[in-house]
């Protein structure tokens, strides 16, 4: 299937590029439309070969860079003024605005990962999605780091990162084969992560910040793997104590009920699980129906 180039101007004159992907016309169903929203410092096209599937079973399908990333990223990253918030104060809410302009009336759903889970607690327009499926969905905070790899992912996140940010302007994660470079605001806000979202904004903000969050009113089916370092149990009900006004359930899954060794942070959106995650992720977003039952925690 080809994906079909776009370009997504948000409220303050930053244009975002991405991907449609247009609905299979032989499809049974046309259950509407689907946003990914990516994990940090990762590319969209990480998620396009997911975001086919998706168009095959008969939804259109935004796929998009966050400002500072991949085909989003200007030509100079140092100096870039960005915060981790802004992908989805900024960034998804314009890709939410433009989803409505595009196909009105059409219901929208988001799928994010990693942080792509939480974004859609700081888009303004959240109010607008009508279910969100959030897989290692959580927001980096230390202390909910899986203890096993706890030791390695603060000196990544907490040492090395600040430390080159400081020095280059920016976090030049990809000359360590980490992941997408990331801006400063960004990098640092990773490293400084409190355990309250709202208290890592100004005392000003901290109060919208949870007012935004608390809008979404979307079902959300919260999916994380045994393995996963960073979206441990701490981690995504950290997130989902955000959302008083939400249905929703956190499953957590064993590589072994997938039929796979490992799979860890990344893992699912990995073609290999197209017959198992994939599939069932659609009962998810077309019918509201947790595919995993017996894995709720």
């Amino acid at each position: 299937m080809t994906a079909v180039p776009i370009e997504i101007t948000c409220a303050d004159g930053f244009v975002l590029h991405g991907h449609h992907w247009p609905a299979s016309a032989t499809a049974p169903r046309r259950p509407g439309v689907a946003v990914i929203t990516a994990a940090t410092g990762v590319l969209a096209r990480y998620y396009h070969r997911y975001a086919a599937f998706l168009a095959d079973a008969g939804f259109d399908v935004v796929t998009f860079d966050y400002r500072g990333i991949g085909d989003s990223r200007p030509s100079r990253l140092r100096g870039m003024r960005c915060r981790w918030q802004d992908w989805g104060r900024k960034d998804l809410d314009a890709v939410l605005g433009e989803a409505g302009r595009r196909w009105p009336g059409a219901p929208v759903s988001v799928v994010g990962h990693s942080v792509g889970g939480v974004v859609p607690l700081w888009a303004p327009r959240n109010t607008e999605i009508v279910r969100v499926l959030s897989v290692g969905g959580q927001y980096a905070w230390r202390g909910d780091f899986a203890p096993w790899a706890r030791r390695r992912l603060i000196w990544r996140w907490r040492v090395v990162g600040p430390l080159l940010t400081l020095v280059c302007g920016y976090f030049p994660a990809r000359r360590l084969g980490w992941m997408e470079d990331l801006p400063r605001g960004v990098a640092m806000e990773c490293a400084r992560r409190r355990p309250r979202m709202e208290d890592n904004y100004p005392r000003a903000e901290r109060a919208d910040v949870v007012a935004v969050a608390a809008a979404l009113t979307a079902p959300v089916l919260a999916v994380a793997t045994t393995d996963d370092e960073y979206a441990t149990p701490a981690a995504v009900r950290r997130v989902l104590a955000y959302l008083p006004a939400t249905s929703h359930e956190f499953v957590q899954l064993s590589p072994d009920a997938l039929g796979h060794s490992s799979i860890g942070h990344f893992g699912l959106f990995h073609s290999r699980h197209r017959d198992d995650f994939w599939a069932d992720s659609v009962r998810w977003l077309v019918d509201g129906e947790n595919p995993w039952p017996e894995h709720v925690r």
